[in-house]
């Protein structure tokens, strides 16, 4: 900045021409957002105060050999040659311009001098609440010298970007950056980011300034339909990173999964293409195994731990994604999220039948049949099939020794315990969910011999997954 003698000296008609030609005028510019900002009463607007850190070039008009750059020390004084150490600490390169030429007054007749920031010091910032990683950032600001080397801070985008980005919990209509006004005065101001995912317009993305503190809240309740335009958003957290999801209830294989994002669903029917390889519930369920043929798909719960050390709970219903396509029901997860699947009261068959063809269900189950059949041992065979159907896989009963009558249904229950069913067989008679009950993975069925039934003469057969079922059926004496 040119200090106000210079400006006298400037006003001279053919000094002022002369001197323009020769000499390069650093003004700072002002950026788009602080323009918009300065028409809001919150905005807090000030121009750049140098500090510690700071690379300025002091000029001395006529005096070459005392023009030189330098590098603002933490106590913000710089020594000049001849007039000594000047703090510069606090004030505008205006202000530090008029400082030192005082200072030289007393050595030189009217000394001009001009003070130009060549590379502003880095800002120190702090991100909490609902970001991938809360703390303390530093950024650095942009700028340098030239006829316009205007400071452009990094804006409040920016420094979520550096926190990795907003969770999924994040009330993005509240964000508040607050800012420190004076030795122990703070502003608070209050930004809809949600405004940028609807219009792509940045009306209120205000730029930071030193010590500024951005504080993401925590949403109250989670509109899943706005959900996936905040994942797709600039500031949120990465859709590629791999995110740490559990999963219990009515799935194959319960238990903590690393959920990424993939090239497309697998399987290629709708309820999968509609997924598109995100790392979402059906993706979850997909890596547990898929649903059981018990799973209550209409009131799946997702729980979600936020910033707050509060939980989330978001109600899913699959179904509409099956039946109408609403892929909003298909809720994007993050790292520490639970999956829930509920075992259903009432099992509808038709529908039952209708979910074992999608992705929501394993492509096989695995079941055993042992006994009194032409074809003992493990089956493959598709979700939801009844026990006639591995029955029949089986080679159906040994017609001399097999006992029609009764077959034994063994389960290993989700607690480890083992319940052994006897499912009363008259195939003369019309088959109902009593006679012909749906299987589940990891079933044995035990076809007896006619009179005395003799279970475990063909349990050695199973050399498998089962193998644990085998051993338990022989611990309880089956």
């Amino acid at each position: 900045m040119l200090n106000k003698n210079l400006w006298k000296f400037l006003a001279h008609p053919i000094m002022g021409v002369a001197i323009l030609t020769t000499v390069n005028i650093a003004l700072p510019s002002v950026s788009l957002a602080e323009k918009q900002a300065a028409s809001n009463t919150q905005t807090i607007v000030t121009d750049y105060l140098l500090g510690g850190g700071d690379l300025v070039r002091v000029n001395v008009f006529e005096v070459p050999e005392y023009t030189g750059e330098y590098q603002v020390p933490p106590g913000g004084s710089i020594n000049l040659p001849l007039i000594g150490s000047v703090s510069v600490l606090g004030l505008t390169t205006e202000q530090a311009a008029d400082k030192i030429s005082q200072r030289y007054a007393r050595f030189l007749k009217r000394p001009l001098i001009s003070v130009n920031l060549l590379s502003p010091r880095p800002i120190n910032i702090f991100v909490a609440g609902e970001v991938t990683r809360p703390g303390a950032y530093t950024l650095s600001l942009q700028g340098g010298a030239g006829n316009n080397p205007g400071v452009q801070y990094p804006t409040v985008l920016a420094g979520l970007t550096t926190a990795q980005g907003v969770t999924l919990a994040a009330d993005v209509t509240k964000v508040q950056l607050r800012r420190k006004v004076g030795r122990s005065g703070q502003q608070t101001i209050t930004l809809n980011l949600k405004e940028i995912t609807q219009t792509g317009n940045i009306p209120l993305d205000i730029t930071l300034r030193d010590g500024d503190t951005i504080v993401v809240p925590t949403a109250t309740s989670l509109n899943i339909a706005e959900a996936r335009n905040l994942f797709a958003s600039s500031f949120a957290a990465s859709p590629n990173a791999p995110r740490t999801v559990a999963v219990i209830g009515q799935v194959y294989r319960p238990g903590s999964y690393l959920v990424t994002t993939t090239a497309g669903a697998p399987g290629g029917d709708s309820v999968g293409a509609l997924t598109s390889g995100l790392p979402t519930v059906m993706r979850s369920l997909q890596l547990a195994g898929g649903i059981t043929s018990q799973a209550d798909v209409r009131n799946i719960k997702l729980r979600r731990p936020t910033r707050i050390d509060s939980e989330q709970t978001i109600d899913i219903n699959l179904w509409e994604l099956l039946k109408t396509g609403d892929i909003n029901q298909d809720v994007l997860v993050q790292d520490g999220d639970t999956i829930i699947v509920p075992t259903a009261t009432n099992i509808n068959t038709a529908e039952a039948t209708e979910l074992a063809t999608t992705t929501l269900s394993p492509a096989t189950i695995q079941v055993g049949v042992v006994g009194e059949v032409k074809k003992p041992g493990l089956t493959s065979l598709q979700p939801n099939s009844s026990l006639n159907q591995a029955l029949l896989a089986a080679g159906g009963f040994n017609d001399a020794r097999a006992s029609s009558k009764a077959v034994d249904l063994i389960r290993l229950n989700p607690n480890g315990t083992v319940t052994k069913r006897v499912v009363k067989i008259d195939f003369s008679k019309e088959i109902n969910d009593q006679t012909n009950p749906i299987l589940r993975n990891n079933d044995v069925v035990v076809v007896g011999r006619s009179g005395i039934a003799k279970t475990s003469d063909s349990l050695n057969i199973i050399a498998s997954p089962l193998g644990i079922i085998v051993n338990l059926l022989r611990l309880f004496g089956f």
